[in-house]
């Protein structure tokens, strides 16, 4: 066996000298790679061009196709010397984003060192639609991962608020998984709210011969429009971690001790249709306001007490379940002999998906004359989808004692007890001073005195600090969206620090998974739409992002690439960790100057 390895060593040594000679004659050999041919709606192909020779210093700009989208994500090179003769290898990468599915010829041209145009072979890429998978492939166990849609009736009304239910089914040998991702949520005649998950819901479930763990995702759904509705498909992303499959050994075993291998697929499910119908017109209230759900009405009047003109408070709250924007007090514009003032409203949501909780009315009204004997009879009405009817709250009227306003006599002096008689003169309290005596020095006044007049001052600024801190305070409390701008750039500020540590201790998983979370959060505040909803698709989707640079815009799009390709592709090091810091920080300065 040595006297083999001998004779083999040079030889192979030749061979690799006489390629890299051959390749420094020829100057650059250019070849352009996918790591996958076909791929699913929703996922990602990487592109790679690699030069063999003579390099461009820059990384070549590849042809626009339509429906597909590609973002450069970083580069590689490697410098060989054998035998005093030098080559280099460089490695160009891109990620390929498809818009639609079809199929797609990608022509690949680039420049060498020296300016001159080199072609590679074209590339095909075929983009399939996803589906749901069918009974028969679900129950047979050969689905690791699956998406199912459940909604809740056939038939709803328009205005009602149901939640839709996502449940994700991962098969028993999948290790992990992460960066789930809704690439679609079709709900047509819906208005969608936030997609959450159903905390501590969880469970395992047999289906066919195989054990799934279950992540169920509550989807708030509010009927806009009636007719004939349709409730998906709701595409998703994900990246799961399978035992792997060249470690042998027993799969139970497998899949504790070894570390997996990472597979990224794509989720569909099946369509819902759904009938949303008109509310009844036969016996619907005067004053129906347009509530849908199921509710109680608690009210209160005072004081009960009162001069014609003094304030009286008038206090309703509703509370159940139902959409709480829709309730609204009745219209109380014909009430005679009341000053009725423009109500406050307080809302308090008590559940994950806004659909649970209490609405407080909070109105002032003064009496007119004094003719006023009570509050009459307050009612509330709501429509109930559970079982077609409208209802009707009503609280009694509330009897009120009203004084009419009027002057007050002045009282009485009171007679001194041993009053002078009628002839005799009074007499002078004390006698007059016919000698005044020497004139003194004061001191100065105490109102005149600047201690005396700063400790005047203090209760004065204490109220205006107070006032104005008070102000503020109610001004952030009604104001959801600066307190959403507040949180987010105190998260944002953080995570920069984070991301700078990050890189310094060559984390890229940590730092790629923080830059993402940093960019959903802050394009969600800017566009005032919920985080987790926040996908690459709003940088040319969401008309807030029109008034942005197309060099914000295209930062935008490259931060997000490289995000998702942080599993992909190869890491560079902190120096270039850094520079994407840098970059998002830039891009950060910008999105912020956008109008929201």
């Amino acid at each position: 066996m040595t006297g083999h390895r001998l004779h083999i060593v040079p030889t192979v040594g030749l061979l690799i000298l006489a390629v890299l000679l051959a390749t420094g004659a020829r100057g650059a050999s250019f070849t352009a790679t996918l790591d996958r041919d076909t791929i699913a709606l929703g996922e990602q192909a990487t592109l790679t061009l690699r030069f063999d020779g003579d390099a461009p210093p820059n990384p070549p700009q590849l042809a626009e196709i339509p429906g597909l989208k590609s973002g450069y994500v970083g580069n590689q090179s490697m410098n060989l010397n054998i035998n005093g003769v030098a080559s280099s290898i460089v490695t160009y990468t891109y990620v390929v984003t498809p818009a639609k599915s079809g199929e797609f010829t990608i022509p690949i041209v680039a420049s060498d060192a020296n300016g001159n145009s080199i072609s590679a072979t074209p590339l095909k890429l075929t983009v399939t639609t996803v589906s749901a998978p069918t009974a028969a492939a679900v129950n047979s166990g050969n689905e690791a991962a699956f998406l199912k849609l459940t909604f809740p009736k056939p038939k709803i009304y328009v205005g009602e608020s149901v939640v839709a239910q996502l449940d994700i089914y991962l098969r028993d040998d999948v290790q992990n998984f992460g960066n789930f991702q809704l690439t679609s949520s079709a709900a047509d005649g819906f208005t969608p709210g936030k997609i959450v998950e159903l905390q501590n819901q969880r469970r395992r479930l047999q289906v066919g011969n195989r054990i799934y763990t279950i992540i169920p995702l509550a989807v708030p759904l509010t009927a806009v429009r009636t007719g004939a509705l349709t409730v998906g498909p709701f595409t998703a992303s994900m990246v799961i971690v399978l035992p792997s499959q060249n470690e042998g050994g027993d799969p139970f075993i497998r899949q504790f001790f070894n570390q997996g291998e990472q597979k990224s697929i794509s989720l569909a499910t099946d369509v819902a249709d759904v009938e949303s119908l008109l509310l009844p017109d036969q016996n619907k209230p005067a004053y129906f306001s347009g509530a849908i759900g199921n509710f109680t009405m608690t009210a209160s009047v005072g004081p009960t007490n009162m001069t014609v003109g003094d304030p009286v408070t008038v206090r309703v709250q509703i509370s159940g379940h139902g959409a709480m924007d829709a309730i609204q007090l009745p219209d109380q514009s014909s009430l005679q002999n009341f000053k009725i003032f423009p109500p406050t409203t307080k809302t308090e949501i008590t559940d994950q998906l806004g659909l649970e909780g209490k609405k407080s009315f909070e109105e002032i009204v003064t009496p007119q004359n004094a003719d006023v004997h009570e509050w009459p009879q307050f009612s509330f009405s709501f429509f109930n989808p559970d079982d077609g009817k409208y209802h009707t709250l009503t609280e009694a009227a509330v009897p009120l004692t009203v004084k009419a306003a009027g002057t007050s006599p002045m009282p009485p002096i009171a007679a001194t007890k041993n009053s002078a008689p009628e002839n005799q003169s009074p007499q002078d309290i004390l006698p007059i001073k016919e000698n005044l005596g020497t004139l003194s020095q004061t001191k100065i006044p105490l109102v005149a005195q600047p201690a005396f007049l700063a400790a005047q001052a203090l209760p004065v600024l204490a109220f205006l600090a107070v006032f104005i801190w008070r102000k503020r305070t109610d001004s952030l409390a009604n104001n959801p969206r600066l307190r959403r701008q507040r949180a987010v750039a105190a998260l944002v500020t953080s995570g920069l620090d984070d991301l700078k540590r990050y890189a310094a201790a060559n984390q890229p998983d940590e730092f790629f998974a923080t830059l993402f979370r940093l960019l959903q959060e802050q394009l969600g505040e800017r566009l005032d739409c919920p985080a987790s909803a926040i996908t690459e698709n709003v940088i040319d989707e969401h008309p807030v992002l029109s008034g942005a640079t197309i060099e914000t815009i295209d930062s935008l799009r490259e931060l997000f690439q490289l995000c998702n390709q942080a599993r992909y592709a190869p890491v560079r090091g902190t120096s270039e960790l850094n520079s994407v810091a840098e970059k998002f920080e830039k891009t950060l300065r910008e999105l912020q100057e956008v109008k929201a």
